[in-house]
């Protein structure tokens, strides 16, 4: 059956206490809200309905950036979770399939969990994601019945006895859409709270003869964020989780705690990453590569073999051929650097074709900026760029060419050419001595004249 979606993202998250809407706020380089998108990916939801409040021009484009054809709509007063999917409706008119509720501050829930609530949409009208809570705490608790959800109460409403119960409602809910609309529109705010509950559709359909049935999960899978402490955890959960699937896939860490790593990232087995390395959003790493300690990549491709700092910085953009070596202090963006190629120190490489087995020497820098606009640099196969070296673009250095040491280069050098372009050097005699004397005397006057 084809499935939409609905995100819950109205909420202000006052406990943040932040300007940015609460759903907006990263983990692993990742807006909370599009962690929750990518939850319902697996499904290939028809549609995709996100219910926004506070910032919701900013949570907007969050969603689209995610997913173009994702639907925004307000929900211009709080009154609940069950008032909040209604404002989903217009957009789901002549939508037939099933509904699924998810909340935009709620990164976890995993595909198997989803496939698990999806399998038992198949004898049940409704389903109901729960959780078997450590700490209950405040969390709505889940009535059954042997195998039927017989209702939810909110920890207000719930007796001592209630309380008690340890199965805790995640809030995520699966139901065909036109009978979960039918059901909202009999939700009533008689509360403590005095707020319209999604929760109350259970004990609704029960009275209408229809079945509601729990899928249980990890707890894990359902941890929100409602303030930095929240978001703090969530964070470590997720790198938690994400490093030990590279372990357990074949990736080499001496210090996996020391390694942060982002939604995105993707590593390949028997490659090896050092200590304290930052995996900022779109990189992928082949399989053998090394990345070395203290390094900072993001946006980049790094082949099979290639070696990478440390203390190297890889920018969008950035692709490594099979056995690159980029060492120490160099930082390379939008640049492809050709197979067996070297830039091993205190290099700048931006905007740049660099061949196969090339070497940079130490202190190269591409000057790819003009103040306005920029440029490429074309460096061809094997050839050689002597230690600080400027190469002002747009410029090309042909193949097995050569740059001498200190030179600025303008023009381009023809494949085979030693390039030299630094001025000729003069030496004068006893002047450097005579120098500092002067200097000296002058600052000495200086100093006296400030007493």
């Amino acid at each position: 059956m084809k499935t939409a979606v609905v995100i819950l993202a109205a909420g202000q998250g006052t406990r943040m206490n932040s300007d940015l809407p609460k759903v907006l706020h990263p983990v692993a380089g990742a807006a909370l809200l599009q962690h929750a998108m990518a939850s319902a990916a697996p499904l290939e939801p028809e549609r995709t309905v996100i219910v926004a409040g506070h910032g919701a021009d900013q949570v907007r484009t969050c969603a689209q950036d995610h997913t173009p054809e994702a639907k925004i709509v307000l929900q211009q007063e709080q009154l609940g979770t069950a008032h909040a999917v209604l404002q989903a409706r217009p957009e789901l008119q002549d939508f037939d399939g099933n509904l699924l509720v998810l909340y935009g501050d709620t990164p976890f829930i995993g595909p198997e969990t989803l496939a698990k609530m999806t399998a038992a949409r198949a004898t049940a009208d409704l389903v109901v994601l729960g959780f078997n809570a450590a700490d209950p705490g405040r969390y709505g608790r889940l009535i059954t019945q042997g195998d039927s959800l017989k209702r939810i109460v909110e920890f207000k409403d719930a007796s001592a006895e209630e309380r008690a119960i340890k199965l805790c409602n995640s809030g995520v809910m699966l139901a065909k859409a036109s009978g979960l609309f039918a059901l909202l529109d009999q939700v009533s705010n008689d509360n403590a709270a005095g707020e319209y509950y999604l929760t109350d559709c259970v004990a609704l359909a029960q009275q209408s003869g229809q079945s509601a049935q729990v899928v249980i999960c990890n707890e894990a899978e359902t941890l929100g964020v409602n303030s930095r402490i929240d978001l703090a955890a969530a964070e470590a959960t997720f790198q938690d989780r994400a490093r030990n699937d590279l372990l357990e896939n074949g990736v080499t860490m001496a210090a996996p705690e020391s390694v942060y790593l982002s939604y995105d990232t993707v590593i390949g087995r028997d490659a090896t990453i050092e200590q304290n390395v930052v995996f900022g959003p779109g990189v992928t790493i082949e399989s053998g590569a090394l990345i070395r300690a203290f390094s900072h990549l993001e946006g980049c491709h790094v082949a099979k073999g290639a070696v990478v700092g440390p203390y190297a910085r890889l920018r969008p953009g950035t692709e490594l051929a099979e056995a690159a070596k980029v060492g120490n202090f160099v930082e390379i963006k939008n640049a492809e650097v050709g197979e067996g190629a070297k830039i091993n120190h205190l290099s700048y490489v931006g905007d740049a074709t660099v061949g196969a087995k090339a070497n940079l020497g130490a202190g190269t820098i591409t000057c790819n900026y003009d103040g306005v606009m920029k440029h490429r640099t074309e460096i061809g196969a094997g050839a050689f760029i002597g230690s600080n070296t400027m190469l002002v673009a747009p410029v090309r250095i042909g193949a097995q060419a050569m740059t001498g040491s200190g030179s600025v280069i303008t023009e381009d050098v023809a494949e085979g050419d030693l390039a030299l372009a630094r001025a000729k050097q003069v030496n004068k005699t006893g002047l450097a001595i005579k120098l500092f004397d002067l200097f000296k005397k002058r600052k000495a006057k200086s100093d006296l004249e400030n007493k």
